[in-house]
């Protein structure tokens, strides 16, 4: 499992293909920004131009099988997730991120996933993970009922979710860290404003996966730029 994630926040099915093209031979994981455009706007595909209901229709089962070596993680940025898992699963996603604060019944969730899945917790890290996220003015108390059930953390550390190139809050720092001193066997992964400049102070914090937009699509030499984040993860003893 990487420990730099490069996201995509897709326009399109022909826009997703063409990063993950970039991305072959790249990486081995990518996680997949999925917005509504309800929870958070402007919405990403496949809500793009559909409703929720036609959008979760349209994705087809086993549509991320193409991505052959490269793992795919969706980061379910939605109003009621519990209706968006299912499809996304049998897309092939291996890895989900339910945003803590949308869900309607968030201990339903997981049992649901427990119960429809079969999945515990580390049962089978290469296959199915589960996670949550939290926003940055959102309370650790939230989600610490349910560590035991579930396989990351993923701190959001923008104030505005759901866009790429949005600007570092350094008030997620703290709280990383005091939740790492808490729970240092919980896996943390990080998305938003993640650069080379801020990835040092997260991985400081106790982050062990940092999620990476802009920076990587941004800069003028894709691979080159993962290669950096991979050599100042390997700095903090993290590898790829």
């Amino acid at each position: 499992m990487s420990v730099i994630i490069p996201a995509i926040l897709p326009t399109s099915r022909e826009d997703l293909d063409q990063k993950l093209l970039q991305l072959q031979g790249i990486t081995t994981d990518v996680q997949i920004d999925s917005v509504d455009g309800r929870y958070v706007s402007p919405a990403s595909w496949p809500y793009l131009g559909h409703s929720p209901t036609e959008a979760l229709a349209s994705l087809e089962d086993d549509a991320f099988s193409y991505l052959g070596s490269i793992n795919c993680e969706v980061d379910l940025m939605v109003e009621h997730p519990e209706a968006a898992i299912a499809s996304f699963v049998r897309a092939g996603a291996n890895r989900i991120t339910v945003h803590a604060e949308t869900a309607l019944n968030l201990p339903k969730l997981i049992q649901d996933f427990q119960t429809t899945y079969g999945h515990d917790k580390g049962f089978t890290p290469n296959l199915l993970s589960l996670g949550l996220a939290i926003n940055v003015a959102t309370d650790t108390t939230l989600i610490e009922p349910f560590l035991d059930r579930i396989d990351y953390v993923q701190f959001m550390d923008i104030s505005s979710i759901g866009k790429q190139g949005e600007p570092f809050n350094r008030a997620v720092l703290p709280k990383i860290a005091a939740f790492h001193r808490k729970y240092p066997d919980m896996s943390i992964q990080v998305d938003g404003g993640v650069s080379l400049t801020t990835a040092p102070d997260l991985l400081r914090a106790g982050v062990s996966r940092l999620v990476v937009g802009s920076a990587l699509w941004k800069a003028p030499n894709l691979a080159q730029a993962f290669t950096e984040f991979t050599e100042l993860a390997q700095h903090y003893g993290l590898y790829s």
